[in-house]
């Protein structure tokens, strides 16, 4: 049963888009944000698409909910940079109008194959900054954005990867 359920997922699973609505409360909201709709996206890893049509699919859905404002936390790859070469177009289809920002997860550093050099190995994380930017991602590096809307405003927040236990922390929480 596991190894049914492993090939499942593999084939077919990582096309299976859930939404998952959830209002949050915040005391200290600007009146202006009441309503205001997030989409969240994350572990994308582009390595593992096969199909373009599911993937066009997913774009789709995220783009139905009509959301203020898109996320996305992370792990754009496997691996390398040039995963994403063939998905740039699709992802440039997302749509929200108070922006699209972006972090970079644990996969997209590239930790968890051999290069031939540092160098290497740099040149892929800025090939995948620059991807980032090409799809419309506003990528934040321990930075932020003021979000404004009708005067009133709040801070998004962007932290490198941060892991534990043996994963790397990329992250500066003092910035």
């Amino acid at each position: 049963i596991p190894l049914l359920g492993l090939i499942y997922g593999i084939l077919k699973g990582k096309y299976n888009y859930k939404i998952h609505q959830v209002k949050l409360y915040f005391d200290d909201l600007p009146k202006s944000f009441e309503g205001f709709k997030i989409t969240q996206l994350s572990d994308i890893h582009s390595g593992s698409f096969t199909d373009k049509t599911a993937v066009e699919k997913g774009i789709l859905l995220a783009n139905q909910q009509k959301s203020d404002l898109i996320v996305f936390t992370g792990d754009l790859v496997n691996n390398r940079a040039d995963e994403m070469d063939e998905w740039i177009d699709s992802f440039k289809k997302l749509e929200a109008p108070y922006g699209k920002y972006s972090i970079l997860g644990n996969h997209d550093y590239g930790d968890y194959i051999k290069w031939d050099s540092d160098t290497k190995k740099e040149q892929n994380l800025n090939r995948l900054k620059e991807i980032h930017k090409e799809i419309g991602f506003d990528l934040l590096l321990n930075s932020n954005r003021k979000i404004k809307k009708n005067g009133e405003e709040f801070s998004l927040v962007g932290i490198e990867n941060w892991g534990l236990r043996g994963f790397h922390q990329y992250g500066d929480l003092d910035k």
